[in-house]
């Protein structure tokens, strides 16, 4: 009878969940997370430059500091990701940025908040550089551009939940309360990632010969499919830091909008081109994929070269346009998120991938979105016109996409893979 009752509760025991399909819907959640608070700021920038009375390039600072601590805490990490498991290191991170949100609650000046930002950079750097290290662990190469593709899905909805809060919610109730949308959550989140999230063995899903190249430290900067990819979404990454940081002060400025209603278009243009435009890039070059190894970058390049004409209308062309012009030029832009990401990912192999990924954030944000904001906020004071300033990205975008071009030819071929792959 013992046996038989044993046997019973085995049948209607409920099966465990795939640990792929756990570590991708956490990390969804906490990369959510890390975007709304990164987006806040700009949410919130006119009522924190009315406050603290700061000129544009000041602002800029803020940026600048964020971005300039997760670009050089970014090597250490990546070596920690490749030495130790990164299950602990992401549990860490995350509690350290949620925990210095929190603190927003302390900030009475400007320097203190430039040093809050600066230190949230820390947190989220950790994050940045594992998350994708991880599944690429959980899913061999032909499917990454798939999976990246939903893990960044989460980044325009983060992006227009930061744009809102920072501008309705700030403007209700003060710029400090909508920091605080993220923090908690946060914590939660990575509670969750400490129990049920498994460390899966590095390199399980990886096809691709591990030569020099891919997989050793110095062998990074003669992989010409590394650099390219690294160096076009570096550019890409100015124009899109400086973007991000500015749009909704310029939609304010040269609409008339008022902040809240400002932030709410930005909000709901992100939401829909975000979602739309990276479910339609991944799916384009999903199927591109099956037929040309290169599909990863010549998308890329695709994806910018149809975004500079609607971003000139944007930021020059006649007021009505303005508007309809963000929306195209968005949805353009985000064509690129998976593949771009999954090509860089493709680029190198597991017994490296966690110190590619930092080197990578190192270049993009030191080449990019670092000062990108600053530097157009200093054109927009010295022109005192911000549609002058924000022209720069149009510049910056020209270079993405002759960087992604000339990539296109080192694109790794992709092996055949086995049947059964983890899905």
């Amino acid at each position: 009878m013992k046996s038989q009752s044993s046997h019973s509760s085995e049948q209607v025991r409920r099966p465990r969940l795939h640990p792929a399909l756990v570590a991708l819907v956490l990390l969804i959640a906490l990369n959510l997370l890390n975007y709304i608070d990164r987006y806040i700021l700009p949410g919130a920038q006119p009522l924190i430059q009315a406050e603290f009375r700061v000129n544009d390039e000041m602002m800029g600072r803020l940026t600048m500091a964020f971005f300039l601590t997760y670009m050089l805490v970014a090597p250490m990490t990546g070596w920690l990701g490749d030495t130790f498991k990164r299950k602990w290191l992401i549990v860490a991170g995350a509690v350290l940025w949620s925990i210095a949100t929190l603190a927003t609650a302390w900030v009475h000046d400007y320097w203190t908040l430039f040093i809050r930002h600066a230190l949230v950079g820390i947190g989220e750097a950790t994050f940045g550089i594992y998350a994708p290290a991880v599944l690429a662990d959980f899913y061999p190469e032909r499917e990454r551009n798939r999976i990246l593709s939903f893990f960044y899905l989460v980044i325009p909805v983060g992006a227009a939940l930061g744009y809102i809060a920072g501008g309705m919610l700030g403007s209700a109730y003060g710029w400090r309360t909508p920091f605080f949308l993220s923090a908690i959550p946060g914590i939660l989140i990575a509670i969750l990632y400490m129990i049920f999230a498994t460390e899966p063995e590095r390199g399980a899903c990886d096809h691709i010969q591990a030569t020099p190249d891919r997989s050793t430290v110095l062998g990074l900067f003669k992989n010409r499919a590394f650099l390219t990819g690294t160096f076009g979404l570096a550019a890409l990454t100015f124009a899109m830091g400086g973007i991000s940081a500015w749009v909704p002060t310029f939609l304010n400025r040269i609409t008339g909008l008022e902040l809240g209603k400002a932030n709410l278009m930005i909000g709901a243009i992100t939401v829909v081109d975000g979602i739309a435009g990276t479910l339609v890039g991944g799916w384009i070059a999903q199927r591109w994929l099956e037929k040309d190894h290169r599909a990863l970058y010549l998308l890329s390049f695709w994806s910018v070269v149809l975004t500079l004409p609607f971003g000139a209308l944007a930021f020059f062309g006649p007021r009505p346009l303005v508007i309809p012009s963000l929306f195209l030029a968005e949805f353009f832009l985000f064509l690129n998120t998976g593949p771009l990401n999954a090509a860089i990912v493709n680029s190198v192999s597991a017994p490296v991938r966690a110190t590619a990924i930092s080197i990578n954030l190192f270049i993009i944000h030191c080449f990019g979105d670092t000062f990108s904001p600053q530097i157009i906020g200093a054109v927009s004071d010295w022109t005192k016109n911000l549609s002058h300033a924000l022209g720069v990205t149009l510049v910056a975008l020209i270079v993405s996409a002759m960087i992604l071009w000339s990539g296109a030819k080192y694109a790794p071929r992709l092996e055949e893979e086995p049947e059964e792959i983890v899905t």
